[in-house]
């Protein structure tokens, strides 16, 4: 039994966190940056280790953008997708357009398999202009990871400019609504199964393994 005990612990989370953010610097990645640390911290509060991995949808728009064409994704987007499935917790923070999350955050999540989130526990974040926008988290995000099956943490943080203070961690409730998302997601993860880690070729595109099967 002992030796399950120490075996657990040095089990490796890995969190993945996805930033709908367009400017740089942009305070999405900084709300998202916050949360992931927080998560991080709680994780290893836990007796487990932790690893974050974090993508900027900026970099990968005409990526996502293409496969919502075609159908097939470019390797480097396949690749962070595959690292999502992969996660064992997903850190989701978007900007507020419209009164709704981004096109390039929906469309990102559109492109991953709806099966991908099963049972995933996931963090949710939201950024805007205006304290006004905070109830996108409940009547636009929080729907759209319900059909995707995942297991969202009750706290879902919103950062208004006000929010902020001048350091990039921000203060005050902001502070306090951090470490209770995250405090949330590891009681979430903590009772979760860790994920398989996929073998490298399901990590291949659609066109590198038909290549690969043309050439045998």
């Amino acid at each position: 039994m002992q030796k399950h005990v120490e075996e657990s612990k040095m089990v490796d989370r890995r969190i993945v966190v996805v930033s709908g953010g367009l400017g740089v610097p942009s305070s999405s990645r900084m709300l998202a940056d916050a949360l992931a640390t927080a998560a991080k911290a709680e994780i290893e509060g836990l007796g487990l280790s932790a690893s974050v991995s974090t993508f900027e949808l900026r970099e990968y728009a005409v990526d996502i953008a293409n496969n919502m064409v075609t159908g097939y994704a470019a390797p480097r987007l396949e690749a962070a997708i595959n690292e999502l499935i992969a996660a064992d917790a997903l850190v989701a923070v978007t900007p507020v357009f419209t009164a709704s999350m981004s096109g390039l955050f929906k469309s990102f999540f559109d492109v991953v398999d709806n099966t991908a989130l099963d049972g995933k526990p996931v963090l949710l974040g939201a950024t805007g202009g205006s304290a006004r926008h905070s109830m996108v988290l409940d009547y636009s995000l929080r729907p759209m990871f319900s059909y995707l099956r995942a297991r969202v943490a009750p706290t879902a943080v919103y950062a208004a400019p006000g929010d902020w203070g001048t350091g990039e961690t921000g203060t005050g409730s902001l502070d306090e609504r951090v470490r209770r998302a995250a405090g949330e997601l590891g009681a979430l993860l903590g009772d979760a199964p860790v994920q398989k880690r996929r073998d490298p070729a399901q990590s291949l595109s659609f066109e590198e393994l038909l290549a690969q099967t043309q050439r045998k």
